[in-house]
């Protein structure tokens, strides 16, 4: 069950995140509200599962796909760049989390 509240707080995560991109740097408002209620909804999550996870591989977790789905969330939903560095890189924080998930399952 805490693995479904974490991907709840991903899935919240990237709501705010691209509505920062959407408010225009608050000049927009609609955009600029959904910001706190999602990020608030996002941080509500993660608290209820932080009750069973460790916080280092949740919050590895958490970052992570949030950073990998916000690349791909602007570059085709914003026409950003997303060259084949940045694909590595992006794959390097994926084999980190799963590097941190595992290690936790080793104690």
């Amino acid at each position: 069950m805490s693995y479904l509240y974490l991907a709840f707080a991903i899935i919240f995560e990237i709501c705010g995140t691209t509505c920062m991109k959407l408010s225009e740097g608050f000049s927009k408002i609609v955009p600029s509200v959904l910001i706190f209620v999602f990020y608030g909804i996002s941080f509500v999550a993660f608290t209820i599962a932080l009750k069973k996870l460790e916080v280092s591989v949740a919050y590895a977790i958490w970052a992570g796909l949030g950073v990998a789905m916000i690349s791909l969330i602007g570059h085709f939903g914003f026409n950003e760049p997303l060259p084949p560095i940045r694909i590595v890189f992006l794959a390097l924080i994926g084999i980190g989390v799963i590097g941190l998930h595992l290690s936790s399952s080793v104690n």
